[in-house]
């Protein structure tokens, strides 16, 4: 396959992957009673081969559940004037288990170059817009330009944006 699509075999056992995880959390959301491994199964996967796609795919869900905050998020930071679009936050997995989002503040005279949401740690702003993740997902101590914000994993919207100008 990898000699097919001219691509890496690394490349194209983590677009699998990411595809497989993908399908498992669709058909979990479409049926909430199912576990990874049962969608991993409903859906004629190997179960020796879906380890790390039946992980993804909760990280799938959970960033699936917290779309509509993260939307919220985005709508409370353009109203502030930090970003010019109300654009939700990009969200990623560095860890496969692990889903952070990212939020460029290119608005007039944002408090930070970027926020970054991280499941475990909450919010915290970002020194630069390039690179808003630190390899392996690992959160930056806090230093010139980098504060976490607010209390909690999901502090309300406007909490975040006092804390911002703070």
């Amino acid at each position: 396959m990898t000699e097919e699509l001219g691509v890496h075999r690394d490349t194209a056992q983590d677009a699998l992957l990411r595809l497989r995880a993908d399908r498992i959390a669709h058909l979990m959301l479409t049926d909430p009673s199912l576990t990874p491994e049962q969608s991993a199964a409903a859906l004629g996967y190997p179960a020796g081969q879906v380890r790390r796609a039946t992980v993804r795919a909760q990280a799938v869900l959970r960033a699936h559940r917290l779309a509509p905050y993260l939307a919220d998020v985005a709508q409370a930071v353009h109203q502030a004037g930090w970003t010019a679009t109300a654009a939700v936050p990009e969200v990623q997995y560095p860890a496969d288990d692990l889903v952070v989002a990212s939020l460029v503040l290119d608005g007039a005279d944002p408090p930070a170059p970027a926020l970054v949401w991280d499941e475990r740690y909450g919010w915290r702003t970002a020194t630069s817009r390039r690179h808003l993740l630190t390899k392996g997902a690992v959160p930056p101590s806090p230093s010139d330009g980098i504060r976490y914000l607010a209390q909690g994993t999901t502090p309300p919207p406007d909490a975040l944006t006092a804390a911002l100008t703070a």
